[in-house]
C-alpha cells in the first residue's frame, strides 16, 4: 500500500472543498447541495476531496434500496484528486470516508454514486471500493459549448430563458424557438450531443438492506460497449494493460507546491448530514 496508508481523512468546510473541486474535477463544477465534505491530506496538504449530499431526485432513487427512509442515504456526488497521492489512494479514501459516515451517522444505510464515462471513466474506483454496479445506460444529455464548457440538459432546462454570455447572450429558448429541444440546441451551437454512458453504483452500509435492482457483473461493461476513459472507448483488458505500464515504476508525484493548505482537524457534525 505504500504511502497510501499515511493519508489522513478529515471533514472540511464547503468553501475549501468547492474550490478544490473547481480546480481538479473534470467538470470544474461543484454540486450546490453537497453537505458533507471530506478532505484527503498527505504531508499536511490537501490533495483530494469527496463531497456527499442528497441526490437531485431522491424520490426516484430511494426505491433502489429497501428499507430506506428519506434521510437514510447519501450520494457521493463529487470526487476529485490531484496527482500527488500514491497509487490506490482513491479507493482507500472512499473506504475511510464511508467508515466515518457509518461511525458518526449510523442512520445512513447506503451510498449512491454515478460514473460519467462520457467525460471521465466507467467507475473503476467504485468497483475497487466495494460498490455494486446496478445500472448502465446511454448518456446523451450533455453538450459542449464553444467555450469548452460541458453543460447538462437539466441545467439548461432549469433556466431556459437565462442568456449565456459565451453564446452571444442568447438563451436556451432562443436557440429552440421557445421549446424544450435539447437536440436542436446542441446542433445549433455546433458541437452536438456528447455520446457516452452513465453507470450507477451503490454501496450498502447496512447489510439488512436489500437492493431492489439486479447487480450487473463488471464484465457486462464491455459487452454494453460502456468501457470508457475520458470519453474514449477502452476495454477492461486495455485499461489493465495501461495501468500496468503506468505503474511499472514508482508513480510520478507532482510537486506539493501550490497544493491546498492543510486545515485543522474538524469533528463530524451530524447536523450537516441529511
Amino acid at each position: 500500500m505504500g504511502r497510501a496508508k499515511d493519508i489522513v481523512i478529515k471533514v472540511i468546510p464547503a468553501t475549501i472543498a468547492n474550490e478544490f473541486v473547481k480546480k481538479y474535477h473534470y467538470s470544474k463544477k461543484y454540486v450546490q447541495n453537497s453537505k458533507l465534505h471530506f478532505g484527503a491530506f498527505l504531508d499536511n496538504k490537501l490533495h483530494g476531496v469527496m463531497s456527499y449530499g442528497s441526490p437531485l431526485d431522491k424520490k426516484k432513487v430511494l426505491p433502489l434500496v429497501q428499507p430506506s427512509l428519506w434521510n437514510e442515504m447519501l450520494e457521493l456526488n463529487r470526487m476529485a484528486f490531484d496527482d500527488y497521492l500514491p497509487k490506490n489512494s482513491e479507493s482507500r479514501c472512499i473506504a475511510i470516508s464511508i467508515k466515518l459516515i457509518k461511525k458518526n451517522a449510523p442512520h445512513i444505510k447506503w451510498i449512491l454514486s454515478f460514473s460519467d464515462a462520457t467525460q471521465c471513466g466507467d467507475g473503476s474506483i467504485y468497483r475497487a471500493s466495494g460498490f455494486f454496479l446496478t445500472g448502465i445506460r446511454e448518456n446523451g444529455n450533455s453538450t459542449m459549448l464553444p467555450s469548452g464548457e460541458v453543460v447538462h440538459k437539466m441545467t439548461l432546462e432549469s433556466s431556459p430563458t437565462s442568456p449565456r454570455a459565451e453564446l452571444g447572450g442568447k438563451s436556451y429558448y432562443e436557440f429552440t424557438n421557445g421549446r424544450y429541444n435539447f437536440e436542436k440546441y446542441a446542433k445549433e451551437i455546433g458541437n452536438g450531443i456528447l455520446r457516452g454512458f452513465q453507470l450507477r453504483y451503490i454501496y450498502i452500509i447496512d447489510k439488512s438492506c436489500k437492493l431492489n435492482v439486479p447487480i450487473i457483473p463488471f464484465n457486462k461493461i464491455d459487452e454494453y460497449g460502456a468501457g470508457m476513459y475520458k470519453g474514449e472507448k477502452i476495454t477492461r483488458a486495455e485499461r489493465h494493460e495501461n495501468a500496468a505500464i503506468a505503474h511499472k515504476g514508482e508513480r510520478r508525484a507532482t510537486s506539493p507546491e501550490g497544493a491546498f493548505d492543510s486545515t485543522a482537524p474538524l469533528n463530524v457534525d451530524k447536523s450537516i448530514i441529511p
